[in-house]
């Protein structure tokens, strides 16, 4: 089973090019264009891999590290 792997990135072209790059490497790519959707994903799917964009909109994504980090 391929490694889930979770891609928080706003830029549309540079998630595209991230998910299509991780798929043809094997992987289960999945993506969340802000920390609030890839917050809810991690609950869902629970990622092996984050690709974290540092500036999301509505907060940091070093916000979101941090708060994942102390949620676990």
């Amino acid at each position: 089973m391929p490694a889930n792997v979770l891609v928080v990135e706003d830029e549309p072209a540079i998630a595209e090019l991230l998910t299509l790059t991780l798929h043809h490497g094997g992987f289960h790519p999945i993506h969340a264009a802000d920390a609030q959707v890839a917050s809810s994903l991690v609950a869902e799917v629970l990622p092996d891999l984050i690709v974290l964009d540092r500036a999301l909109p509505g907060g940091s994504g070093i916000d979101f590290l941090r708060a994942l980090r102390l949620s676990e």
